[in-house]
C-alpha cells in the first residue's frame, strides 16, 4: 500500500482515479488543484505524486517540479489529453516522471502505478 496524493480538477475523473487506487489497496489522498495539493504535500510525505496537467492556478508539470523540490524520492506520474506537453523538453517536467494519456482504463492506471512503485 502506498500513500498517494491525486491532483486532478475534474471532480468525476478525480473520483473515479481515487476510487481506484483506494480499491487497489492504496491511500489516496486528492484534491481538485495545484496549489492546495502543494500545500499538503509541505505537510506530510507521499510516495506517488499523480498528477493532471492542465489545471487552473498551478498546472500539474510546476506543481511536480515543486513537489521534487520537496522530496527528490517522491515518484511522479502525470495523468493528461495532452502528452505531447508533458514529454516536451522545454517543460522542465521531472525527469523520472511517467506519462499516462487520456483515455485509459482504471485497471491500466493501477497497473502503471504499481510498476513504478515497485520500480
Amino acid at each position: 500500500m502506498a500513500k498517494i496524493l491525486l491532483a486532478e480538477d475534474d471532480e468525476d475523473m478525480r473520483r473515479f482515479l481515487a476510487k481506484a487506487l483506494d480499491k487497489a489497496g492504496h491511500e489516496v489522498v486528492a484534491f481538485g488543484d495545484g496549489v492546495v495539493a502543494l500545500d499538503r504535500l509541505r505537510q506530510e510525505p507521499f510516495e506517488l505524486l499523480l498528477t493532471d496537467i492542465v489545471m487552473p492556478e498551478m498546472d500539474g508539470i510546476e506543481l511536480a517540479r515543486k513537489a521534487a523540490e520537496l522530496d527528490p524520492t517522491m515518484k511522479i506520474m502525470f495523468i493528461t489529453g495532452f502528452a505531447a506537453v508533458a514529454l516536451n523538453p522545454d517543460s522542465n517536467a521531472p525527469k523520472d516522471a511517467k506519462v499516462l494519456s487520456k483515455p485509459f482504463h482504471l485497471r491500466e492506471l493501477v497497473q502503471h502505478v504499481d510498476q513504478m512503485l515497485a520500480a
